[in-house]
């Protein structure tokens, strides 16, 4: 792409969005919320990730992750909590597919734990490992629930990161004979697969920022690791077909809009190189076989990157749907000082500067107009690919009242609003077939710790992992067997 068009498109998304509606002004469709159908045969669900609820930290064979390292080092994780137990899923399984049954859905997005599988990265399965999961999925199915299995959702084996991690080109190899070995344990029950949760997420806040795992702060290494991830994506692609034709693979990619913090011509170009940056730098690579210009500078990507001769091939990844994660949406500036990623001059504000629009618990800006207009432009990149929502819901921490109930209306605001943004999109061609709430429970949320609730069912972690559906996951249930947002 010339600089020509680049700008001409940065122009457009300025004009065409941020100069009138940047986060500032409301959208009818965030006050007016008449009833909205889903399509026949719409998939409704939850989902959740091994480390988040699984506990059982060293049992049956189960290695370190980078998650345990990194939990257990003080100061790292509010309340220096860990994932050493979190919801006990591990023991009480069949207890939250009872949970999804009773909340009328069909879809349960779940992650394997790549540690408890292999523990150290390599070398021959742990039967015991393959053995919980095959039970897991076998009750998943006998409760008419369909089991959508993430290969990777951040837990890294520890002994593979003590070697380089994901910067490491030879990660890539690893994590290949890692899909292999669950695909062909559970291939004759699972047919449809994710591999990567969020690769944006875990490799940038991972390697450059710092505070999530492995918690480094390394610009460079993390450019090398997103080569890597998107090399190990399609080898994974490759490894699951292989085993089974049939099936059915894509990635999460977690999304947002991308406003330009003022009407100027240069935060609307810093707003389009974030977009391809932080949007399609994961996605592109599959369907394309490069990455998106106008984001690196195109002389220095070898470089920075790592590319060999041939990576053009290994990256491509036939995907039979696109997994989409929405939460807020973001505001991004120029920024000539620069942000330690050589030729990427911009900044990203995520959007809690906007007293105007409410805020989640953990501080991000509720705009369900975000939702709509990202689905729009991604399906600009997927075209007819299907699409799952892999991930959406709000954090807010209402505890149990007096009756022993969980009255969580703002979880419910949310998610009407997003689902009407949804509704609304699927009506303007977005081929949307699912939608996952993040997340059936309260769980481990990260460098959060136990402090950020994002379940429709509440956890009690000082109680014996109690669960206790809140409104909003009876408002939802209601939602998924009508098919219907009212």
């Amino acid at each position: 792409m010339s600089r020509r068009d680049f700008l001409r498109s940065a122009a457009a998304l300025a004009g065409g969005l941020a100069a009138t509606r940047a986060l500032g002004d409301v959208s009818p469709s965030d006050t007016a919320l008449p009833p909205a159908d889903f399509p026949p045969g719409f998939l409704w669900g939850a989902a959740t990730a091994a480390y988040q609820i699984e506990g059982a930290w060293q049992e049956d064979g189960r290695g370190q992750s980078i998650w345990d390292r990194f939990s257990h080092t003080p100061g790292r994780i509010a309340g220096n909590d860990t994932g050493d137990v979190a919801c006990d899923s591990y023991h009480r399984y069949q207890d939250d597919i009872a949970l999804l049954r009773q909340l009328n859905l069909r879809s349960y997005r779940f992650s394997v734990s790549w540690p408890r599988i292999q523990a150290d990265g390599r070398g021959p399965a742990n039967s015991r490992g393959l053995d919980y999961y095959k039970r897991v999925v076998d009750a998943t199915l006998a409760a008419g629930i369909r089991p959508l299995v993430t290969l990777y959702h951040w837990d890294l084996p520890q002994a593979l990161e003590d070697v380089g991690g994901w910067p490491e080109r030879d990660t890539a190899a690893r994590f290949a004979e890692y899909v292999d070995i669950v695909v062909r344990a559970l291939g004759d029950r699972v047919k449809h697969w994710v591999v990567f949760n969020e690769p944006k997420a875990f490799s940038s806040i991972g390697y450059w920022y710092g505070t999530h795992a492995p918690g480094r702060t390394d610009p460079l290494a993390f450019l090398r690791a997103t080569h890597v991830i998107n090399l190990a994506q399609g080898e994974a692609v490759r490894a699951i077909k292989s085993a089974d034709a049939a099936s059915q693979v894509s990635s999460s990619f977690d999304v947002a809009p991308m406003y330009p913090a003022t009407s100027s011509p240069q935060d609307a170009a810093a707003a389009e190189r974030w977009h391809r940056f932080q949007n399609l730098w994961f996605l592109y690579p599959a369907l394309h076989g490069r990455y998106p210009d106008g984001a690196l500078a195109a002389d220095r990507q070898a470089e920075l990157l790592g590319i060999r001769a041939g990576d053009e091939r290994i990256v491509r990844a036939a995907f039979d749907f696109i997994g989409l994660n929405y939460y807020t949406s973001v505001l991004v500036k120029s920024a000539p000082q620069g942000n330690g990623i050589p030729g990427l001059d911009t900044e990203s504000l995520w959007a809690t500067m906007h007293g105007e629009h409410p805020k989640t618990d953990i501080g991000w800006t509720v705009y369900p107009q975000g939702f709509y207009d990202i689905l729009m432009r991604m399906k600009q990149e997927t075209g007819s690919l299907p699409i799952e929502i892999t991930e959406n819901g709000a954090s807010y921490n209402a505890v149990p009242d007096a009756g022993g109930r969980v009255r969580d209306a703002e979880r419910i605001a949310y998610l009407r609003g997003h689902l009407q943004a949804a509704a609304r999109a699927i009506r303007d061609g977005v081929p949307i077939r699912a939608y996952h709430c993040w997340s059936l429970l309260d769980n481990f949320e990260w460098a959060h710790g136990y402090s950020q609730r994002f379940g429709i069912v509440y956890v009690d972690f000082a109680d014996r992992q109690r669960r206790i559906i809140k409104d909003s996951g009876y408002w939802y249930a209601g939602v998924a067997a009508a098919n219907r947002v009212l």
